[in-house]
């Protein structure tokens, strides 16, 4: 399997939405996510993970086959990362079509299915396998690995021991994030450096700094302040659903056009959307 470095993650890990075209199958619109991946390079930001944002829980299999074939494209200046899963079915099909390509690694999508943390443990050995690359760890709720706490998190450390998990997307949501019990559970099995902080801007900061997650900054004072400008558009992620603001947010700042999203989530609002619109634009102003 590829070997990823901890420098490999101390760095920014973009999590781009997937353009559709406003047709009646809402297929793939390449060139328009192609618009929305050379933004993101001109901004200096060169890892790609394919995942919630791009709403991946509900592609289809046709689809998922047409994403990769555009990934392994990509330049040697691009890391792209594609999800799988959630469900250890679909992961499996998926690691198929994944095989075919030169990927370093691919991220498991989280799974809200039955589990337990041998299950898990055991399903995502057999992930890696049949994708024949390691993965990262996609860590949303305490009960990923099942209801059990600790032997779901050693579970983890074992994956991670074994370089079946080359990283973790930590993504449980706090009202303090200085205070969290199951990420310091975490740390005590897993090196700190394998850990990226997953969930936006709002944590970020001090999750780099006081927890030492992979990431840094050369000032953490700077690093406040531009999370600062985040924080609006972060509000209405919270509010409305991160990848479904992401999505039209992407069109509104004058990116690409995003297209419909597809079923099980819908779009938002015109009044939303009305609401969302100024603090779009606003981003897209301060990174001209």
């Amino acid at each position: 399997m590829s070997v990823i470095t901890t420098q490999d993650l101390k760095a920014v890990f973009a999590v781009p939405p997937l353009s559709r075209k406003r047709d009646a199958r809402r297929s793939l619109d390449l060139d328009a996510a192609e618009c929305i991946a050379r933004h993101i390079e001109a901004g200096g930001v060169t890892r790609y993970l394919y995942g919630g944002n791009a709403f991946l829980y509900h592609i289809t299999s046709d689809e998922y086959d047409v994403l990769l074939g555009w990934l392994a494209t990509f330049p040697s200046t691009r890391w792209a990362i594609p999800s799988l899963g959630p469900s250890f079915g679909r992961a499996i099909d998926q690691a198929r079509l994944l095989r075919r390509h030169p990927f370093r690694c691919a991220m498991m999508l989280p799974c809200s299915d039955p589990r337990d943390a041998a299950g898990m443990e055991a399903g995502l050995r057999e992930v890696a396998n049949a994708a024949g690359v390691p993965l990262i760890l996609y860590l949303k709720s305490e009960d990923g690995f099942g209801s059990a706490r600790d032997p779901g998190l050693d579970a983890i450390g074992r994956l991670m021991d074994d370089g079946i998990g080359v990283a973790i997307k930590y993504a449980v949501v706090r009202e303090d994030p200085n205070s969290d019990p199951y990420l310091d559970g975490l740390l005590r099995r897993v090196d700190r450096a394998r850990v990226i902080s997953g969930m936006g801007e709002r944590p970020a900061v001090v999750h780099m700094r006081d927890y030492q997650l992979a990431g840094h900054a050369q000032s953490w004072q700077e690093a406040e302040q531009i999370r600062a400008k985040f924080i609006p558009l972060e509000d209405l992620r919270d509010a409305w659903g991160p990848a479904r603001v992401l999505h039209h947010a992407t069109e509104l700042a004058g990116i690409a056009s995003t297209g419909p999203i597809p079923p099980f989530v819908s779009p938002l609002t015109a009044a939303e959307l009305t609401r969302l619109t100024p603090v779009a634009r606003a981003l897209a102003e301060r990174s001209t």
